[in-house]
């Protein structure tokens, strides 16, 4: 990352970057599959055939709620594995979802974030109520939270990114995004033009061809050192 301006507010991606969604997901999935008594799926199979849904349905006007995407990506996963499909399995998704924890480094990470001065926001493809259950195990770090609820569109559209950019009062010039989805966040950086940091986990999802972030990191505790050499903190 090259040497500039230090950001006013750092926006963070909460699915994957800030919240364990692969690893919570999984574990929903494969006590969903247990219960429906059906052991021959492969649960990491269930959950691409889930996301392509998902991510469908959330490109496909009219908008929806992100507990009806769910709902209906949950109900054509389970009939593509020819499994029954009951209202209480999203319930217990979308319960799920805003149970799901942070990664051990982020909370201490934020916290000295908020101490070195920056105003931290989360920008995520989500309802108000279920980021919530998210948002509170946070330590109380976060000043904004805007949510594809409250904007009216889902990621990459540009629309959230502008939705949040107006929500907060800075231009794209005065924050960084940082972030765990390439398809998601990386492309709207792309497009949009605004400084991103990729946290890489270790996952199988892979960079865009055609962008390459700011700065990529395994975990947020890399944050510390990365601003330190751009000078926007004392080592």
């Amino acid at each position: 990352m090259q040497p500039s301006h230090r950001p006013e507010w750092l926006t963070f991606d909460c699915y994957g970057t800030l919240i364990q969604w692969d690893e919570g997901l999984l574990a929903y999935v494969d006590r969903l599959l247990s219960r429906k008594g059906w052991r021959g799926v492969d649960p990491h199979e269930f959950i691409r055939v889930y996301d392509e849904h998902e991510h469908r349905l959330e490109q496909t006007p009219p908008h929806r709620s992100f507990a009806e995407v769910s709902a209906h990506s949950l109900r054509a996963a389970l009939e593509a594995f020819g499994l029954p499909f009951e209202a209480s399995d999203a319930d217990a998704l979308t319960r799920h979802i805003a149970a799901m924890p942070p990664f051990p480094e982020v909370v201490p990470t934020l916290a000295w974030l908020k101490a070195q001065g920056f105003k931290l926001c989360i920008v995520s493809n989500t309802d108000d109520a279920i980021i919530a259950g998210n948002v509170a195990q946070l330590g109380g770090q976060i000043d904004r939270i805007v949510t594809a609820q409250q904007a009216g569109a889902y990621k990459p559209s540009p629309r959230l990114f502008e939705h949040a950019h107006d929500a907060i009062g800075v231009s794209r010039d005065r924050l960084l995004h940082i972030c765990a989805s390439p398809h998601l966040d990386l492309a709207a950086a792309r497009d949009m033009g605004f400084r991103c940091v990729w946290i890489d986990r270790g996952t199988a999802r892979k960079p865009l061809p055609d962008y390459r972030p700011d700065a990529v990191l395994p975990d947020l505790a890399g944050l510390r050192q990365l601003f330190a050499t751009l000078g926007w903190v004392q080592p």
